[in-house]
């Protein structure tokens, strides 16, 4: 996936560092987490593709134990294949193997380190685009908190994204007006969601998560069905009423 290798500067005004969830957020996350082996239904494919560039750092390794927390439960229930692709340095982008039981997809994941550089979204869409040409992908998660590209590149792939039936869940990290703005643009046009991620919202994030992964595996129905707050929510903004 990538492309021919250039020096790109480190970001010139990275993140500062954010204080973590505590362990009261965490331990809620993990519990809500676990009910996703029993809620999810039928079967899909999903990518969880993450920004890994420097600013990322102080948040990555909680980032790790609860992305891996939660798709250890469902990869467990063996009706979801999970795919990671994540971005970093100069140019690399790259992506693993889609599997149902998750966890060399969490060892490879507290393996990676932060390194410097541009953010390359573009290629995210792309590659997504790649793969669902293939064989289905269901839903695409992004975990960000920036956004250095062309905004109307970006808008054409996720357009294509929205036709192909692959709509875009876009957590944000932290308050970057541009990213925002590109990152609702993202998920408008490829009919998926936008939401806040930060340390005060640990267990809001598991529900929603939880509520992308029965999405990818039942669709709307099977969101309707189960009828959680968080599902109630991921319906209201699919049906366009969560902007």
């Amino acid at each position: 996936m990538s492309d021919k290798k250039q020096p790109v500067p480190a970001r010139a005004n990275p993140a500062p560092i954010k204080p973590q969830s505590n362990a009261g957020e965490i331990d809620a996350f993990i519990r809500q987490a676990k009910t996703l082996a029993a809620s999810a239904t039928g079967s899909g494919r999903l990518i969880l593709a993450v920004d890994a560039t420097m600013s990322r750092q102080p948040t990555w390794d909680l980032a790790c134990t609860l992305q891996g927390q939660m798709f250890d439960a469902v990869g467990k229930a063996g009706t979801l294949s999970v795919q990671l692709v994540y971005f970093r340095g100069l140019g690399e982008c790259r992506s693993s193997a889609f599997v149902s039981d998750t966890n060399a997809l969490k060892q490879l994941m507290t393996r990676i380190e932060c390194r410097s550089g541009h953010t390359q979204i573009g290629k995210v869409l792309a590659h997504a685009l790649k793969q669902t040409a293939a064989a289905k992908v269901n839903a695409l998660v992004y975990i960000g908190d920036a956004m250095e590209e062309n905004i109307d590149d970006l808008a054409v792939k996720a357009g294509s994204l929205g036709l192909h039936g692959v709509p875009v869940f876009v957590f944000q990290e932290g308050h970057n007006s541009s990213a925002e703005k590109a990152f609702k643009e993202v998920a408008r046009l490829s009919k998926g969601a936008w939401f806040r991620f930060d340390r005060r919202a640990a267990a809001t994030l598991a529900g929603l998560l939880s509520a992308v992964a029965v999405f990818a595996t039942g669709g709307l129905k099977a969101l309707e069905a189960r009828g959680r707050p968080e599902d109630r929510l991921m319906i209201e903004h699919l049906r366009g009423g969560g902007k």
